[in-house]
């Protein structure tokens, strides 16, 4: 194909027909969104939507260049319609998002890092555990349950459940004490 001119017609000229419309109405589609777009921005955005549509849609550009340009304008105008109709959902979203918050505290950002390297350290601690006391130790404290609903759900008598749970917390306790003791000592 190099060295020679691009077909003007038929299935292989569309590609070529779409790369010239950019380089001639590129601009002219530019202005267009820029006067109608809330911000520079958006009619970048528009402007990158409407030829990525019309390469898509190749196949249906006019075969008459006096019909190119009208046909883009009418693309861009649509995918102003789409950025305006997502801007007002996305302007809707935060309101209530906002009103659903409202009355909430905002965590103060200490607050939450401290808790996440909290939750860090429990769950580095865990690991120091069996799976079968992990397993027993994090049902109890995360999903509720007694020792004896914990025992049926796991499969063992209650008893042992009991005694199992009371020796994992005791090794959970002195593992977050070391480490703890450690931390001070950085």
């Amino acid at each position: 194909m190099r060295g020679q001119p691009p077909p003007t017609t038929g299935p292989v000229a569309a590609p070529y027909r779409v790369e010239e419309a950019y380089r001639e109405l590129g601009t002219a589609v530019l202005g267009y969104a820029l006067r109608r777009a809330a911000s520079r921005e958006d009619a970048l955005d528009v402007v990158a939507e409407t030829f990525a549509t019309a390469w898509r849609r190749r196949d249906d550009l006019p075969d008459a260049d006096d019909e190119v340009r009208p046909w883009l304008f009418g693309i861009a105008r649509l995918c102003l319609a789409n950025a305006t109709r997502s801007t007002l959902r996305s302007g809707r979203l935060g309101e209530r998002l906002a009103a659903a918050m409202a009355g909430e505290a905002v965590p103060d950002p200490a607050e939450v890092h401290a808790g996440r390297a909290d939750r860090q350290r429990v769950r580095a601690a865990l690991e120091e555990l069996s799976a079968e006391d992990r397993e027993l130790v994090t049902l109890v404290a995360w999903e509720g349950p007694t020792p004896a609903q914990a025992a049926t759900a796991l499969g063992v008598a209650p008893g042992t459940a009991r005694v199992r749970l009371h020796r994992a917390r005791t090794r959970l306790r002195a593992v977050l004490s070391s480490t703890e003791e450690a931390d001070r000592a950085l």
